[in-house]
């Protein structure tokens, strides 16, 4: 189902938008748990090897026009022994902008985060803003470093 190519196989008229409740309780819950995943469309990648330009082609589900993607990635730790993440790739950095936003349950119960991160090429502090938004989820009560991303090109054109 998932060719080399990147793209995913899916039926004519497949879409897929599940919501932030849904990325977290159904599908980074059951990654870091081993649960097999009915629909498995959310591939996995190195965050930190590729351009959101480049994650937009490997992370394609089915043939139709796209402007979000979806996939798994591990935290990449900036210091061996440290806690802050290193968002870094060859072309610029993610920046992650405004506050967390609490993911809870129908029933209330909080489950995760979502971090809204901007791609910047070039290096901290003089990187030029671009159009690319990444919103990471992680779960609340998981010590694992996986994490899935939702990467959105939003032009304001």
């Amino acid at each position: 189902m998932m060719p080399a190519s990147g793209q995913l196989s899916v039926p004519p008229g497949f879409r897929f938008h599940p919501t932030d409740e849904e990325l977290l309780h159904y599908y980074l819950r059951k990654k870091v748990s081993y649960e097999a995943i009915d629909l498995d469309v959310i591939r996995e990648v190195d965050l930190n090897k590729l351009e959101p330009w480049d994650l937009k082609d490997k992370c394609r589900i089915g043939s139709g026009s796209q402007n979000e993607w979806y996939f798994f990635s591990h935290k990449d730790k900036k210091y061996p022994t440290g806690t802050r993440t290193n968002r870094a790739t060859m072309a610029g950095f993610w920046k992650a902008t405004g506050r967390d936003k609490a993911i809870h349950l129908s029933n209330s119960k909080r489950i995760g985060l979502r971090k809204t991160l901007v791609f910047y090429t070039g290096r901290a502090p003089h990187g030029q803003k671009t159009d690319w938004i990444m919103h990471e989820y992680r779960l609340d009560d998981d010590n694992a470093d996986v994490q899935v991303n939702n990467l959105i090109f939003s032009s304001e054109d």
